[in-house]
């Protein structure tokens, strides 16, 4: 296959790939989810069902990315993410980094823009999987903890968004928010995509010349508590624990060759 050919089969397949993902969430939310509520009364077992279904069916999207020869991708140490209550931290460099890592955990909980509680493909499964919306201002933090207190495996991108490639990471402060006020050690995951794709910069329509690469590093946790022995405010420790994340996501994590 010329290498024009392959550009726009796979042009093509990724927008048959996307639209699947959207008649699939609205699939969901007119089919399985009212079913499930009238099936299962119990709001929290409810919820765990929910999260399920769309932890097959995120597994299921990325199995049809592969399948039509879209990207490759590569896990390491993906059993430590087989905990429970667990903060997972990720970098963010494309636009379905959450679907990977969603397919990864089973019980995961997010951090998701309220505009995705709005949409009409994506408001069915946000709303029964209990999903956390950005626009609740300081409450966010308070829900994540109690997430997390509750069990739930709870995905945070440090960076708020997507990165841009090439510059350098800028992260926010609310993931150390989360852990220092919450007292939780974080699982740190670094995320590569190469070539860079589907990044802000580059809507899914601006096909990479080749396959995508993706390999995910689950990495030792990170432990939370010297940064509370840290003397003063838990604002200094927030502050602290950001721009140690900010140089461990930059520098510290070697990146492996996919074979």
């Amino acid at each position: 296959m010329t290498e024009r050919a392959g550009r726009a089969w796979r042009l093509l397949a990724t927008g048959l790939a996307f639209s699947a993902f959207g008649l699939g969430g609205l699939l969901l939310w007119l089919a399985y989810f009212p079913l499930l509520q009238w099936l299962d009364r119990d709001p929290v077992r409810r919820t765990r069902r929910a999260r399920l279904a769309i932890h097959h069916s995120f597994r299921l999207f990325v199995d049809i990315m592969r399948g039509l020869g879209l990207l490759r991708y590569r896990i390491s140490g993906q059993e430590r993410l087989a905990r429970g209550g667990q903060l997972i931290l990720a970098n963010h460099p494309s636009l379905i980094d959450v679907v990977f890592l969603i397919a990864m955990v089973p019980n995961a909980d997010c951090v998701v823009k309220a505009g995705l509680a709005r949409n009409p493909f994506t408001r069915g499964p946000v709303r029964a999987a209990g999903y956390i919306c950005n626009d609740s201002g300081v409450g966010v933090i308070d829900d994540c903890i109690a997430s997390l207190r509750a069990g739930n495996n709870l995905i945070i991108f440090p960076e708020g968004t997507r990165t841009t490639p090439g510059r350098p990471l800028q992260l926010q402060r609310g993931a150390a928010n989360i852990a220092i006020r919450g007292r939780c050690d974080m699982t740190p995951v670094h995320i590569r995509c190469s070539p860079p794709a589907l990044s802000k910069e580059l809507p899914w329509w601006k096909v990479p010349p080749r396959i995508i690469d993706f390999s995910f590093d689950v990495r030792d946790d990170i432990e939370v508590e010297p940064f509370l022995e840290v003397d003063g405010s838990e604002a200094l420790a927030v502050r602290q624990l950001t721009r140690y994340l900010s140089h461990y996501f930059s520098t510290e994590i070697p990146i492996h060759a996919i074979p």
